[in-house]
C-alpha cells in the first residue's frame, strides 16, 4: 500500500494519452456536420449551476446526439451539450463515513468512522477535431479501526478523442486506487466518481463492464488498485455502415497478500448498421485472456454476440447483446480444456422530466474478482437521480454480483460462489454556488456456500452498514481559452 504514490505518479504520466468514447459518423464529406462537442459528466456539474449562463445558456438547453459506437467499449448515453470553451476547475471535498464492522478487516471492532479528505481536479481541453477531459481525485482516509488504518485514495479518468472524415480515435485510460472494492464503493456519496462533481453512477466514465477489472467480492482483502487502458478505432464505411476495433489492457493488484492479482487482454472487432435515425443492429467478436501472477492457469475466453441499439436524443439510450461463449483453460478442469456457454447483457438510461434512471447488467467469463482464478459473473446495477425540491436533490443506487468458481486452480471450488449486494441513498444540497453539502445511506451483503475467515472468525453471510456526510467544494470554471 506505502508504494500506492509511486504507482499513480506513473500511471498518471503515462495515462494523459489515453481517453474516451465516440462514434464513427458516416456522413458524405460534403454533409458532414461540424463535429458534435461532447460533455464528459462529471465535468460539467449541473447541480450547482455553474456553466456561465450569460453566454452558454443556450448550448445547455440543448443536447447533441450520442455517438457512442453499439460494438465499441463505452455506454451510450442520452446526449451531450455543446462546449464553447476550453477549462480547467480545482476543488476540495471532505466526507466521514461512520460504518459497522468492516467486511473485509482482520479485526472486527464494531462501528468505526473513516475521514476522507480529498483534492480534486477536473480539465475540458477542445480544439476543431478531437477532445480531451481529465478527472481527478486524490487525497487519504483516516480512520478509528485499528484493522483498516490510514489508507489512501486515488481515482483518474482521461478520455482523448480525434475526429477526421471517416476515421475516429479515441483512447481511455481509468485508475483508481481504494481501500476496499470499488463495486458500490461509497455508495451515495462524491467519492464513487473521480473530478469535482456530476454524476454519482459507480463506473467511470461508462465503460462496458466487460471491460473493466472484475472487482465485484467484497471480502477479497486489503487495498487494490486497478487500472485498464483502452483505444478504440471506428471507420464509416457508408452512410449508414460502420466498423471499430477495440484493444484493452487491464490489472487487478492487492496490497496484501491473500487475494489474486489479475492481468487481462482483449480485443473486438464489431459491424455497425443503422436501421433508422434512431435503431442500430450490429455484430460484435470479442477475444479475452486473463492471467494471475505467480499461477500457471490462465482463461482465453471467445464471445459472439448479436446487439441491438435505440437512441432517442435526451429520452433514451438503450443497448442489447447476447451470444455464444467458448472459453479455454491452460490445466484442464475436471479432465476438460474447454466449456461453452452463453454471454449477454444490457445497458439502459431513461430520461424523465425531472430525473434520470440507468441500469446496467452483464453475464458472463470474468477474471474471478481476486478470490478465483475465473469465475462466471452476473452483474446488476442500477440508479435513479431526482429532485425533492427547489434545492434538494435525492439519488438511489442498487447492486447485486454473483461470482461461480470455474474451478481452474481448485477443481473443488467449482461449487463455490459468492453473492454481493449494495444498497444507498443519499440526499444532495447546493450552498452558494460552488459548494455541495450530502447526506447517506448505504449497506453492503454478501452471502456465500463456503466459510470465510479473517482472524480466526469465521462466516458466510456479512452485513455492513454505512452512513455518511459529505462536503464539496471547486472553484467556478477557470477559462483556458
Amino acid at each position: 500500500m506505502r508504494n500506492s504514490t509511486k504507482i499513480t505518479a506513473a500511471l498518471l504520466a503515462g495515462s494523459i494519452l489515453a481517453g474516451g468514447s465516440v462514434r464513427a459518423m458516416a456522413q458524405d464529406p460534403d454533409s458532414k456536420p461540424k463535429p458534435a462537442a461532447r460533455e464528459y459528466p462529471p465535468l460539467i456539474d449541473a447541480n450547482t449551476g455553474d456553466q456561465d449562463t450569460s453566454t452558454d445558456q443556450q448550448s445547455t438547453n440543448s443536447l447533441n446526439p450520442d455517438t457512442v459506437p453499439l460494438t465499441g467499449v463505452q455506454i451510450p448515453t442520452l446526449g451531450s451539450p455543446g462546449i464553447r470553451h476550453s477549462y480547467w476547475i480545482p476543488g476540495f471535498q471532505y466526507t466521514n463515513l461512520v460504518q459497522s464492522t468492516s467486511l473485509n478487516q482482520a479485526v472486527p471492532s464494531g462501528w468505526n468512522s473513516t475521514n476522507y479528505l480529498v483534492g480534486s481536479v477536473s480539465l475540458l481541453e477542445a480544439w476543431s477535431r478531437s477532445q480531451l477531459a481529465v478527472n481527478y481525485s486524490g487525497g487519504g482516509s483516516i480512520s478509528t479501526d485499528q484493522g483498516q488504518g490510514n489508507n489512501d485514495y486515488q481515482q483518474l479518468g482521461v478520455v482523448q478523442s480525434f475526429e477526421w472524415q471517416r476515421w475516429q480515435l479515441v483512447l481511455i485510460d481509468q485508475f483508481s486506487y481504494l481501500s476496499q472494492s470499488q463495486f458500490g464503493f461509497a455508495a451515495a456519496t462524491n467519492l464513487a466518481t473521480p473530478g469535482v462533481g456530476g454524476s454519482l453512477e459507480p463506473a467511470l466514465p461508462g465503460l462496458q463492464t466487460s471491460y473493466q477489472p472484475a472487482q465485484t467480492i467484497f471480502t477479497s482483502i486489503g487495498p487494490r488498485y486497478s487500472n485498464s487502458a483502452d483505444a478504440q478505432v471506428a471507420y464509416a464505411l457508408s452512410r449508414r455502415a460502420s466498423v471499430t476495433l477495440v484493444g484493452s489492457y487491464g490489472i487487478l493488484r492487492f496490497s496484501d497478500v491473500g487475494s489474486i492479482d489479475t492481468n487481462n487482454s482483449i480485443l473486438s472487432g464489431g459491424l455497425s448498421y443503422e436501421l433508422s435515425p434512431k435503431d442500430t443492429i450490429g455484430f460484435l467478436y470479442r477475444f479475452s485472456a486473463y492471467r494471475y501472477i505467480g499461477a500457471p492457469q490462465g482463461i482465453n475466453d471467445q464471445v459472439a454476440e448479436v446487439a441491438y441499439g435505440r437512441k432517442v436524443t435526451g429520452k433514451l439510450a438503450f443497448q442489447l447483446f447476447g451470444g455464444p461463449d467458448r472459453t479455454t483453460f491452460r490445466v484442464p478442469v475436471n479432465n476438460s480444456t474447454s466449456q461453452i456457454s452463453g454471454a449477454g447483457g444490457a445497458n439502459l438510461t431513461y430520461g424523465l422530466s425531472r430525473s434520470t434512471v440507468s441500469l446496467t447488467y452483464s453475464h458472463g467469463v470474468s477474471g474471478g474478482s481476486g478470490e478465483f482464478t475465473g469465475s462466471t459473473a452476473d452483474q446488476l446495477q442500477a440508479g435513479i437521480v431526482f429532485p425533492l425540491s427547489r434545492l434538494w436533490q435525492a439519488n438511489l443506487a442498487f447492486g447485486y454480483a454473483r461470482n461461480k468458481s470455474l474451478g481452474i486452480s481448485v477443481p473443488s471450488q467449482l461449487s463455490e460462489a459468492f453473492d454481493s449486494w449494495y444498497i444507498g441513498g443519499g440526499l444532495a444540497r447546493p450552498i452558494g454556488r460552488n459548494a455541495n453539502f450530502t447526506l447517506g445511506y448505504a449497506a453492503y451483503i454478501q452471502n456465500s456456500n463456503v466459510p470465510i475467515c479473517v482472524a480466526g472468525i469465521c462466516e458466510t453471510s456479512h452485513l455492513e452498514q454505512q452512513i455518511s456526510i459529505g462536503f464539496q467544494w471547486h472553484t467556478r470554471p477557470l477559462v483556458l481559452r
